[in-house]
């Protein structure tokens, strides 16, 4: 789906994150570690790169690492780059529309998203895909640089006792941030991501005994309250800018960058 349309999505919207992880031409290789690998490759018209990152799970089964993902009040205790996330409402049982906000590596600027997530749950994959929309309700905050997510998704594959995951995202941060140093932070960042989804999977069953147990609204359509309005999902050119004169994030190098923490 292209950015800022809303809509129920389809088959082939889902079928694009299966070719991007099945695919191999034209992928590079960041990284390597056991059963976690990361590769981007470019993109057209974009500068940047797309990441991919593929891992399997042993002790981890499928169905509890598709709750972790779509659990917010979860996510809010293992992402600790996530500062804010709010429900804007739904499409449908498999679409809804949310604003998300993020916490990037000092001196780097904080981001925010606004994003039409869509999933799809068959016996053999579990997809969760998203992409950048418009609100009215969330127009550019002071403080924050608004990026853009052309595509970012999961598929996870069951595999026994355990579970295979494919991770892809294309994203633009917005602002001044040199292409680089955004290239540099997703490729960096994203198996330190997994890493710490694995260790929050292990840890979310006894966590949900005691938080709201019943509440799936991912798997129980019913529970969800709130419906989206399309003529809300337009963009306001009158929104105002992230701020008068945005900080210049050009100039940053890489010694300024503080990726490294776990």
């Amino acid at each position: 789906m292209n950015v800022g349309e809303v809509r129920v999505a389809e088959d082939t919207d889902f079928a694009l994150l299966k070719v991007l992880l099945t695919r191999d031409e034209g992928w590079d290789c960041e990284y390597k570690s056991g059963n976690t690998t990361v590769c981007s490759r470019p993109t057209e018209p974009s500068n940047f790169r797309m990441i991919r990152l593929k891992t399997t799970f042993t002790d981890l089964s499928a169905d509890t690492l598709y709750d972790v993902l779509h659990d917010p009040a979860y996510r809010k205790i293992w992402d600790k780059h996530m500062l804010e996330s709010a429900d804007l409402g739904c499409l449908n049982p498999n679409n809804d529309v949310s604003y998300y906000s993020i916490k990037c590596p000092a001196p780097v600027r904080n981001r925010d998203f606004v994003l039409q997530r869509s999933w799809l749950q068959t016996p053999k994959e579990y997809y969760i895909i998203n992409h950048s929309v418009f609100h009215k309700s969330c127009p550019r905050k002071h403080g924050f640089v608004r990026g853009t997510s052309f595509l970012t998704g999961f598929l996870i594959s069951p595999n026994g006792k355990g579970c295979e995951l494919g991770y892809v995202t294309h994203s633009d941060p917005g602002g001044k941030l040199p292409t680089w140093v955004s290239n540099k932070i997703s490729s960096v960042l994203a198996p330190k991501l997994i890493k710490r989804l694995q260790k929050a999977s292990k840890k979310y069953e006894e966590w949900k005994k005691v938080n709201n147990p019943d509440w799936k609204p991912w798997l129980y359509p019913e529970q969800m309250e709130k419906r989206v309005k399309l003529d809300d999902c337009v963009r306001n050119d009158d929104e105002g800018s992230e701020a008068s004169t945005p900080e210049d994030e050009s100039d940053l190098c890489m010694d300024q960058l503080n990726i490294n923490e776990d």
